[in-house]
């Protein structure tokens, strides 16, 4: 099959991505996060702050203050025991116990792990992976890298005016034990929502981030001593508490046209290979994995390599202005602990005209991040765009609609109440979409920057995607609301109803919110 069609199933037939024998092996399953083995560890203060209400103002973080970023980002917060109710069938009365994170992840597997690129003064400057299961972090290589580094991410970015850099990996086999094939759309996915986390803990921390999607992929994990077969970055995050620094310079200077080489650039750091434990004792084959990998990495980059944004195309329909919305003032803290994913505890109740206008003000607001893509535009236009179908909203009339940021308006695709045809497309029944107000859908390009990009630029939208669904799970929780990430529906059907194919877009994934309920369960703080 070429990736072309594996791509298209993935989007418009998951059903046919994954084979049709394929088992889970429950007991052989992988851990939700790596072990590394026999390495230095640097254990982070485990009493982290209770509120994080606004930003701080930090020069250079201290141990502490980075271990506190660290476990907002990607730590385990909380242990969760629920029971399984009359739906489950045959295992009706059974418990599950999990470790959660504040970050959402398709079936809790969490394919993504964090790996950073140090130079405090209480640690040796090197790469470390951030160990969840015991908020620490493993040194893997001790060394300055500023210069590597800058290289491998085309010469564009001061990394020496930095302390440092994340980077977010994919474990292949994390996921794929369950989804099989359809693990491909699911890690662009957990991808972005861990690099959406990352950025929102940043703001209330101080430091400043920027995000590079194109970096050389066999230099970053040569770097880090990750095999590409079993796991590879797919974000690289700067981190500075420095406002002036230079971002994704777009200057032709010091010879910035000349082409920088993975090859080449991995000669210069000898290789490193760590022993880590996953738990799973047969760990299956993922060709198609593999090659959609492989076809997605840059194996030489040019310095200059700014994408202006395409002016998009909009429904020719009038903009119904939304009421002037301030933006949403919340404790982080408190809306990670609160954050709920219901499936059948939606209860309907009614939306006000001025809160579903604050949410999505609050939304695509605090979208707006740094990266090298956008370069130095000052206004770039947005690659995700933000559709929902919206029902029982006061001084809103039932139907599909097309949000327009720039003049913070609904644009209306078609009129009535599309809650059937929603549930029609599900391919689960565990969300009552008749009791949902507000059911969202994500939507991109269909051919996402695929000219300039290649296969990247599909792995680079399911990123953006889910970097918009994490602004948009907070927006709702500070909303007082839940909001549930589904990938189970019909995504023919979901653009039919919003008229999207004739503007080039489709549907990435739908997001009902609304009042809820919680469901019986028994949880306790992770923290000290």
């Amino acid at each position: 099959m070429s990736l072309k069609a594996f791509l298209h199933e993935l989007q418009f037939d998951p059903d046919k991505a994954k084979s049709s024998d394929w088992e889970i092996d429950w007991d052989d399953a992988p851990l939700p996060y790596k072990l590394y083995r026999g390495l230095p560890a640097f254990p982070l203060s485990a009493e982290v702050p209770l509120s994080l209400t606004e930003a701080r103002v930090i020069a250079k973080p201290k141990l502490r203050e980075l271990g506190h970023f660290l476990w907002y980002t990607f730590g385990l917060t909380r242990l969760s025991q629920s029971v399984f109710g009359p739906e489950a069938g045959e295992d009706w009365g059974d418990t599950l116990q999990v470790c959660r994170r504040f970050v959402p992840s398709g079936g809790g597997l969490y394919p993504s792990e964090l790996y950073l690129y140090l130079k405090l003064e209480e640690l040796p400057s090197g790469i470390y992976h951030y160990d969840a299961a015991h908020h620490r972090l493993i040194l893997l290589r001790e060394g300055q890298f500023d210069d590597y580094l800058r290289k491998a991410l085309g010469n564009r970015c001061d990394i020496s005016a930095s302390f440092g850099a994340a980077f977010v990996s994919t474990m292949f086999w994390k996921n794929y034990f369950k989804y099989n094939n359809f693990s491909y759309r699911l890690q662009g996915l957990d991808s972005g929502l861990l690099i959406g986390q990352l950025l929102e803990a940043a703001k209330r921390f101080g430091f400043e981030t920027g995000v590079c999607f194109q970096f050389l992929d066999r230099a970053v994990n040569h770097l880090l001593g990750l095999s590409e077969r079993e796991e590879s970055v797919y974000a690289v995050i700067p981190l500075s508490a420095e406002t002036e620094m230079e971002w994704f310079n777009d200057k032709n200077e010091d010879n910035s046209e000349a082409l920088i080489y993975a090859n080449d650039l991995c000669r210069e750091l000898g290789s490193i290979q760590h022993e880590h434990y996953m738990r799973s004792k047969r760990v299956l084959e993922y060709p198609k994995l593999i090659k959609m990998n492989e076809a997605s990495m840059l194996d030489c980059l040019r310095s200059s390599r700014q994408y202006v944004g395409e002016k998009h195309a909009q429904h020719q329909v009038a903009a119904i202005k939304l009421p002037e919305a301030s933006r949403l003032t919340y404790d982080l803290a408190s809306v990670l602990r609160e954050r709920y994913s219901p499936e059948n505890e939606f209860e309907l109740r009614p939306v006000g005209q001025l809160s579903a206008a604050t949410l999505l003000n609050e939304v695509m607001s605090s979208f707006a991040y740094r990266n090298d893509l956008d370069g130095s535009l000052s206004r770039p236009e947005a690659r995700v765009f933000l559709y929902g179908s919206f029902y029982g909203v006061e001084g809103i009339s039932d139907g599909a609609y097309r949000y327009d940021e720039s003049e913070h308006a609904l644009r209306q695709v078609r009129a009535g109440d599309h809650r059937s045809w929603l549930q029609d497309g599900m391919s689960m029944d565990n969300v009552n979409l008749y009791q949902v107000p507000l059911c969202f859908h994500i939507a991109g390009d269909r051919n996402h920057l695929h000219a300039q990009l290649g296969y990247r630029g599909y792995r680079i939208q399911q990123m953006e995607a889910g970097m918009l669904v994490q602004r948009l799970l907070l927006a709702t929780t500070a909303s007082q609301m839940g909001g549930r990430p589904l990938l189970g529906f019909d995504a023919i059907g979901s653009d039919e109803l919003y008229g999207m194919t004739a503007l080039g877009h489709t549907s990435l994934i739908q997001i009902p919110v609304g009042y809820c309920r919680c469901r019986s369960r028994l949880e306790g703080s992770l923290a000290y």
